[in-house]
């Protein structure tokens, strides 16, 4: 309890600037779509299928976090040109 009050304000900073997520569980939210695809289609059909869905997923949550157009972005991919997100935060 005593934590909560002195970490107040980062604590509910959510609730004044809502570029805050509610939670920080960028992992659980990044693997939900993985759990869906295997729950809807019952699996993937091979352990490359399953390689190239996890790696487009990841492309895409990066490109999420990082405020890039997605589809502009996958657009890129497909024409040779892909968008590399930057590995250090601006």
């Amino acid at each position: 309890m005593a934590r909560l009050n002195r970490y107040q304000e980062a604590t509910l900073a959510f609730m004044k600037d809502f570029r805050v997520p509610f939670d920080n569980n960028l992992a659980e939210r990044d693997l939900r779509m993985m759990k869906a695809q295997q729950k809807i289609s019952g699996g993937f059909r091979s352990p490359a299928g399953a390689q190239a869905f996890c790696r487009l997923r990841s492309y895409i949550s990066t490109l999420r976090k990082q405020e890039s157009h997605v589809l502009t972005a996958l657009e890129r991919v497909f024409l040779g040109h892909p968008l590399l997100p930057s590995l250090q935060p601006e």
